[in-house]
């Protein structure tokens, strides 16, 4: 009467996330291209950031490491109940007693694909899309998550999200985003687009 139970291999699960993840790939120097983009309209805006300190800066244009990027998309709404919410924008949640800052959504989020372990980062395609938020994978043998700290100063970052607002890096992921879609004149139905 021994019940058999079904093995549960983390490997296969694994693999199977990865073959997801890089159903699209932009290679070597169109990345190279795109993170000098970002990097520079980066550059650019913190010219034009009105005295406030970088850090602060930083904190408000960008969602920055794993956690804070789990936790922003887990406080947007789901996009099939987004329509039915009954709660106005304008109006921030309380928690006892205490205001929250107003919620602002992701416009994109940059995923290093050189996390090790890989369960890190699984969970933010699923979490994302479920969000309509697309999601860049970076996948380079110079170190992916070397790269992505490049681009807000910090020494590694697994993953980004770019915080929804008018800025001139909100610009440039739009045209990444635009750019990237594009693969031999068809628009790729995936919000995962894997970057190597």
């Amino acid at each position: 009467m021994s019940k058999k139970r079904k093995s549960l291999n983390p490997a296969n699960s694994l693999k199977d996330s990865e073959q997801v993840l890089a159903s699209d790939f932009i290679r070597g120097d169109d990345l190279d291209d795109l993170l000098s983009k970002l990097v520079r309209s980066v550059e650019s805006a913190k010219a034009s950031r009105g005295g406030l300190p970088e850090k602060i800066w930083m904190k408000q244009q960008f969602a920055i490491g794993v956690n804070d990027v789990t936790r922003v998309l887990e406080r947007m709404p789901h996009s099939v109940t987004a329509s039915h919410s009954t709660q106005r924008s304008s109006e921030a949640p309380t928690v006892s007693g205490r205001r929250q800052a107003p919620l602002v959504p992701l416009q994109a989020v940059l995923v290093a694909a050189d996390c090790n372990p890989k369960w890190l980062t699984k969970h933010i395609p699923t979490l994302a899309s479920t969000r309509q938020v697309p999601v860049l994978c970076v996948k380079d043998n110079k170190g992916g998550s070397l790269r992505l700290g490049h681009v807000v100063n910090v020494r590694t970052a697994l993953a980004i999200g770019v915080k929804a607002r008018d800025s001139i890096v909100n610009k440039t992921i739009d045209e990444i985003l635009k750019d990237s879609k594009l693969v031999g004149n068809e628009v790729t139905p995936s919000p995962v687009t894997c970057l190597d």
